[in-house]
């Protein structure tokens, strides 16, 4: 035997057992690729505390981990129309229809719901307090008073300006009218720090600490109703999105366990969501 043909013999089974090695280094990369998703969702969401509470539970039942980016509405439905998600979570409805209708999402669920609220100065100068919405919002604009807008396409933000086309006032806010461009949280912080009025949903302002002054002055209007859906980013679109780990979160949340889950998120025993997928 060659010395070339013994060291042939000894180098085959060792690059096999390579090959061996990579193959599967490559399918457990793989495998955890495809059990991790990311979701685009609006900062109520992670603002709430809502995902903080639910998705521990589903790593639980499924061993999917998920990257929540929060973001305003309109930058995660912009996120997701990119290919940058699996998942889309927010809470525009029209604006979701037509990211389906377009062919970037798979099919739209409903999740659940909440409303949202006109908070602002304990003392309410220009007197607001109420369940109407749009008068309040007249009041506001009339007076000048401070009002914090977002300012940035999200949910929110675009249940606002649906509100004030409704005072038709809409081109006149009054002076103390601000756009912040930024998320709840931080429109919260900067409406407790001047006595602005500011639109809120439930969920962060139930979990929002830093309230100085500010209390709720109009709720219980039809108008400030808050659905949230979810929907798969279409695959046909980016072939590289998740879609089994995806799908599998969307039927988690939307199913019996994850809508029990979200139910049980309370904050002082008051209820942030109601879950409202499984319909008669």
């Amino acid at each position: 035997m060659t010395a070339f043909a013994s060291f042939g013999r000894g180098l085959v089974p060792r690059l096999l057992a390579a090959a061996l090695v990579t193959t599967g280094l490559l399918s457990g990369t793989a495998a955890l690729a495809q059990g991790s998703i990311v979701v685009a969702s609006t900062t109520s969401t992670e603002q709430s505390g809502l995902f903080g509470h639910i998705l521990p539970r589903f790593k639980q039942a499924t061993g999917i981990d998920v990257k929540v980016v929060a973001l305003g509405t309109g930058q995660a439905i912009d996120m997701a129309r990119r290919g940058d998600a699996d998942v889309l979570f927010v809470h525009d409805k029209v604006a979701e229809e037509k990211f389906v209708a377009d062919g970037f999402g798979v099919k739209r669920l409903e999740v659940m719901y909440n409303d949202f609220l006109l908070v602002g100065p304990r003392a309410d100068p220009v007197g607001t307090k109420g369940s109407d919405v749009v008068a309040a919002l007249k009041k506001v604009a009339a007076a000048n008073a401070p009002f914090i807008s977002r300012g940035d396409k999200s949910g929110t933000h675009a249940a606002e300006l649906r509100f004030w086309k409704m005072t038709e006032t809409d081109a006149n806010k009054g002076r103390g009218y601000r756009e912040c461009g930024c998320g709840m949280g931080p429109a919260l912080n900067m409406a407790a720090s001047s006595g602005a009025y500011v639109l809120t949903d439930r969920g962060t302002w139930l979990n929002f600490r830093n309230r100085a002054d500010l209390d709720v002055l109009v709720q219980g209007d039809q108008r400030l109703f808050n659905q949230y859906g979810v929907m798969l980013v279409s695959s046909a679109r980016h072939p590289h999105v998740r879609t089994s780990a995806g799908q599998k979160f969307i039927d988690w949340v939307t199913g019996p366990a994850g809508q029990a889950v979200i139910a049980s998120y309370k904050i002082g025993g008051e209820q942030l969501f109601f879950p409202n997928a499984q319909k008669p």
